[in-house]
């Protein structure tokens, strides 16, 4: 029987419902109830309903079993502001409830049937009636097992992924907000509660703007380390990813991450800071430090005490703790991937939460196939087990000793460099007490070849965050020397197909195509990529960056088939493995929709860049500079299409950001202020436009070099605002700079065409120069 034909007198003998703030209420008999029903200002009925039990009450609202006669018979909830609580914040968010609720359509959410106000002016809805127990009480008391707990969990993680979809996160996810019911002989959950919901993709109601700085909200043991940020306003979907991290700790464990009584005593303040700085322990681990008292949870989920801490361990330990990530770009990026990621274990299949090695997935093999491997291998194992055993604890024991050494070594080699990266040797440049982070970066970049030359591994490691920390603030001389010494150090002590050694490797490629080099980025690319394909696996994260960056050189060399037919292969498998709100997904989208607008395909990458603009704002935050990069990007595809207005001013929009957030002098920055010269120059704004290349191009010669492509574009484009003025020798000498300083060299066509050189059409020397940027593509164009 489903719960909207159940009969008003099946009550419980203890009811959750939505909205109550987890507050439980024995039933009563209803006659009895109605008495204390008939004290309130709506006396019995509100409308077709007649209020049957007060069921239970929050902060804001009041919950009461109703019985609706018309148009048909059923049960329900019916929500209801308090009485004298109608300010207009709780209307606001009641309203956000209601309508959160009302966009949804999922098995796994409460439905909403009607809404509506009481005569006396105090809003209400009405909602699917269900008589569940929290997540947790409902597998302890049905001694559900750890696959059928598992299970039941997906199910939440798909109602949760269908809110997201509809652009609402929950942020008060717990188990009493996951009751389950009974449908069917069949355990179904139902996500209740979305007085805290807020609203990522619209706003809900004109009323909804009502959630400020410094206001705390969310259940802090199920809080996510940005929710307990009171400073952090841009909470977006992986909050909910975070909460139900810990309801699956709970699920398999028994008990929260961290101590309830000790961290209520502690204070507000304390489970904050505990929320935001402190690792909570494996599943696993908190399974042994229960003792004797997890006997009694193992018997609750059909585990022998004995072995029920390493089932959890392992797969089980990696889904969970990703899911409980304090930086959140390193958990999952939605509830789908963690659903999904269930799924892999529950089947036996490599999980994306552990790198999969080569052992790692042969382990998985066997446990698909356990009895004719465990027949094969069983008569050998027998005969070596003992003496094999006896070898490796002898070694084993002796390893872990110099591990140890070794690990204290280098423990005290990085305190010493890092003690002596603060050093200024002379006073005199101290002033005072002040000194720049920059500072500090150059001088380690400095002492760092001799400082750990003792330890070659901790020294890579080392020189490549250096490396990477110059190539964000966009300095890339600095950073080429420290990231080439990197991947050399890690060749020699790794060899050429270690993880690690990859990564150095696809760092570096990444740096030369940000510098220009553009062949030998892809030269660098295709080695890493097919190693990672050899020993990472087609579909790991690690491979798919790499072809992500080799599709990047493929587009600037000019090769746009190549680099679409590589692109859209890399976004489906983005978006299967990883997501598609992923922020290596939106990359993936970023890079396609560029070689759409070069190819000239304006109307498709237009509508490729919009869809990617309206996610990123969303998942990433407005001034994020992959958000501007979109913003940017699109503003050059409308100047393609004579949109002149539009591109100049979302242009303007994004510099001013981009000054305030990476700098004046960022590659960012520079290329949005040549992006814009472009734009006045179409608009034949002649002598502004001129102004702003000059400026950018004295600035490009001293942070980029001569011989970035940036650069020369530069240069071409200063050529091009000569001759619409009318200047033909300045013209001809600053085209002939620009392709002698790698202008890219399959821009042939652009020059020869180019409606702003027409002036120089016919004239000698512009035909030499055609034909040397022919000659240059022709070069460029030959197999790789």
């Amino acid at each position: 029987m489903s719960e909207t034909d159940r009969p008003s007198k099946e009550i419980p003998t203890t009811v959750y419902l939505p909205g109550n703030d987890d507050a439980r209420l024995p039933a009563r008999d209803v006659d009895a109830t109605l008495d204390r029903a008939s004290t309130t200002p709506e006396s019995k009925s509100i409308g077709p309903y007649r209020l049957l039990q007060l069921l239970g009450e929050g902060g804001m609202g009041e919950v009461w079993l109703a019985e609706q006669k018309i148009p048909f018979h059923r049960t329900v909830a019916l929500k209801l502001i308090k009485a004298g609580m109608d300010t207009k914040a709780v209307v606001a968010r009641f309203e956000s409830e209601r309508q959160a609720l009302a966009l949804m359509d999922h098995p796994s959410i409460a439905r909403v049937f009607d809404a509506g106000s009481t005569p006396e002016g105090r809003p209400f809805f009405v909602m699917e009636y269900v008589p569940g127990l929290p997540i947790t009480e409902y597998c302890d008391k049905h001694r559900l097992t750890m696959k059928e707990r598992l299970e039941l969990f997906r199910q939440v993680c798909d109602g949760v992924q269908h809110a997201h979809q509809k652009a609402i996160i929950h942020r008060d996810l717990k188990p009493s907000n996951v009751l389950v019911v009974e449908q069917d002989n069949k355990a179904v959950p139902k996500i209740i509660d979305f007085g805290l919901a807020k609203a990522t993709g619209q706003r809900l109601t004109d009323k909804t703007m009502f959630t400020e700085l410094g206001v705390m909200i969310g259940t802090p043991e199920y809080m996510s380390p940005e929710q307990a940020d009171q400073r952090e306003q841009n909470i977006d979907t992986r909050t909910d990813v975070y909460s139900l991290g810990v309801i699956l700790y709970q699920l398999l464990v028994g008990v929260l991450p961290f101590e309830v009584k000790a961290l209520r005593a502690a204070g507000l303040e304390a489970i904050l800071r505990v929320i935001r700085e402190q690792e909570p322990p494996k599943p696993s681990t908190r399974i042994r430090s229960l003792g004797p008292a997890s006997a009694e949870t193992a018997e609750k989920r059909k585990e022998e005490p004995r072995s029920f801490a390493r089932h959890v361990q392992g797969e089980l330990d990696w889904i969970t703790m990703k899911a409980l990530e304090k930086d959140r770009t390193r958990r999952y990026g939605s509830p789908a991937e963690l659903g999904a990621d269930i799924g892999h274990y529950l089947r036996n299949e490599p999980v994306l939460a552990h790198l999969p090695s080569a052992r790692y997935r042969a382990n998985k093999f066997v446990r698909r196939h356990r009895f004719g491997v465990g027949a094969a291998v069983t008569a050998a194992v027998l005969l070596i087990g003992f003496a094999v055993a006896m070898g490796v604890q002898a070694r084993r024991i002796a390893s872990e000793r110099d591990r140890a050494n070794r690990q204290a070594e280098a423990a005290q080699r990085v305190a010493e460099f890092m003690k002596g990266m603060f050093k200024v040797s002379d006073p005199s440049e101290a002033r005072g007490n002040s000194i720049t982070a920059r500072e500090i970066l150059d001088n380690g970049s400095k002492e760092i070849d001799t400082g750990l030359a003792k330890d070659p591994e901790t020294q890579a490691q080392l020189m490549g965050v250096m490396g990477n920390v110059y190539v964000g603030l966009g300095l890339y001389p600095r950073a080429q020397p420290l990231l080439e010494r990197t991947l050399d150090i890690r060749r020699r002590v790794h060899g050429p197909r270690n993880p690690e050694t990859l990564q150095s490797a696809d760092d570096l490629a990444w740096l030369l195509f940000q510098e220009g080099h553009y062949a030998e980025a892809e030269k660098l690319g295709r080695e890493t990529l097919d190693i990672r394909r050899q020993v990472l696996g087609q579909e790991h994260r690690d491979t798919l960056t790499s072809m992500r960056h080799l599709a990047s050189a493929l587009w600037k060399e000019g090769r746009y088939a190549e680099a679409e037919k590589m692109q859209r292969e890399l976004l489906d498998t983005d978006r299967r493995v990883l997501g598609p709100e992923h922020r290596d997904t939106l990359a993936t989208m970023n890079n396609l929709a560029a070689t759409l607008k070069d190819g000239g395909r304006y109307a498709e990458a237009e509508e490729m860049q919009r869809e990617l603009l309206d996610v990123k704002r969303r998942v990433l935050g407005p001034e994020r500079p992959e958000t501007l990069m979109t913003i940017d990007n699109l503003a050059a595809t409308l100047q393609d299409e004579g949109r002149y207005a539009e591109a100049e001013r979302m242009q303007r929009e994004v510099l001013g950001i981009q000054r305030r957030v990476l700098g004046p002098e960022h590659p960012e920055t520079l290329r949005t202020i040549n992006n814009l010269a472009d734009t006045l120059t179409k608009e034949v704004r002649y002598a502004e436009a001129e102004r702003m290349q000059r400026e950018v191009l004295g600035i490009q010669r001293r942070v980029l070099g001569p011989e970035h492509p940036e650069t020369a574009t530069s240069i071409y484009n200063l050529g091009c605002l000569a001759a619409v003025q009318g200047r033909r020798d300045e013209a001809f000498s600053l085209l002939r700079e620009a392709v002698d300083h790698g202008f890219p060299p399959w821009a042939d066509l652009a020059i020869e065409k180019d409606p702003d050189l027409q002036s120089l059409y016919g004239d000698p020397r512009f035909a030499a120069i055609v034909t040397d940027a022919k000659e240059r593509a022709a070069a460029a164009q030959k197999p790789h």
